[in-house]
């Protein structure tokens, strides 16, 4: 199997994946299974044609099999957690918000909009592809650093998925903005140490000595996710949603911390003026 087709397969499997996802969402109303569906579904792709590297001969076994670990661990522990949170809550609002504006036509432009996050996730997988057919034979200093970057990610983004849940769980924090722990440092911690994590794929597959040219091509996975996240599907709608709930409350944890890059050294002063401002 080559590194093109595999790449191309990778593609075909995220549209039947995402297909599938529209029908869940269809029959069950809850938009929240998409980001569950596209989480399993981008960690599943990502490692099998991790493991795919393992039929060519020059195939660097330590780097397909760890590039495969890290896929299914990345998409096992987001799936999980918004598969969690989509079975305790009714629906997502930003796809609500997509279908009331869509309107009756909502079902067909529901399912285009779901392959087009496919077709948009693709860079994504092949960065993971990338990573794991890289031939150089030596375990480098750059393949340690990725494993080292994406572990950290990994969890540190369930830390601050676990400190959110644990607020919005404790009564006293009705109609409050959660500003403690990594929230007191970035509005949206958990999607900067997402965006974190896929800064490891091109740490290993890029040959920095010449000779594997396609494994440039990974750059792309962290462009298009701070892209994602920034700028689409991430901040912009869940933000709106936030002002509409709470307002001035939201609006004052806006100014006091910063969006996406948390700034470590305005965290305590940060978290202080939120509370003096009545926010949570």
């Amino acid at each position: 199997m080559t590194l093109l087709l595999t790449l191309l397969a990778s593609v075909l499997m995220l549209a039947l994946i995402m297909a599938a996802a529209w029908v869940i969402q269809q029959r069950s109303g809850n938009s929240g299974w998409v980001d569950a569906s596209w989480s399993f579904g981008v960690g599943l792709t990502g490692a099998a044609g991790a493991l795919a590297a393992l039929t060519q001969d020059d195939a660097n076994v330590w780097r397909a099999l760890t590039a495969a670990l890290l896929a299914m661990t990345w998409g096992l522990r987001l799936g999980g957690h918004i598969f969690i949170r989509s079975r305790n809550s009714a629906d997502d609002p930003r796809y609500a918000a997509l279908r009331a504006q869509w309107g009756a036509d909502a079902p067909r432009k529901m399912f285009w909009f779901l392959q087009q996050q496919a077709w948009g996730s693709a860079p994504l997988v092949w960065a993971i592809i990338l990573a794991a057919w890289n031939p150089s034979p030596a375990l480098r200093w750059f393949d340690l650093a990725a494993v080292l970057i994406a572990v950290a990610a990994i969890a540190l983004e369930h830390r601050a998925d676990k400190q959110l849940r644990r607020f919005i769980a404790d009564p006293a924090n009705r109609g409050r903005i959660c500003d403690e722990g990594l929230w007191a440092y970035s509005r949206h911690p958990n999607y900067f140490f997402q965006w974190m994590g896929w800064l490891a794929w091109p740490l290993m597959a890029i040959s920095w000595e010449g000779g594997y040219a396609s494994g440039w091509l990974s750059l792309l996975a962290p462009a298009l996710m701070y892209v994602f996240l920034t700028r689409v599907t991430g901040i912009p709608p869940l933000e709106e949603h936030m002002l509409r709930k709470h307002g001035d409350k939201f609006r004052a944890y806006q100014r006091t911390t910063p969006a996406f890059f948390p700034a470590i050294l305005r965290g305590n002063h940060s978290q202080t003026q939120n509370r003096n401002a009545g926010s949570a």
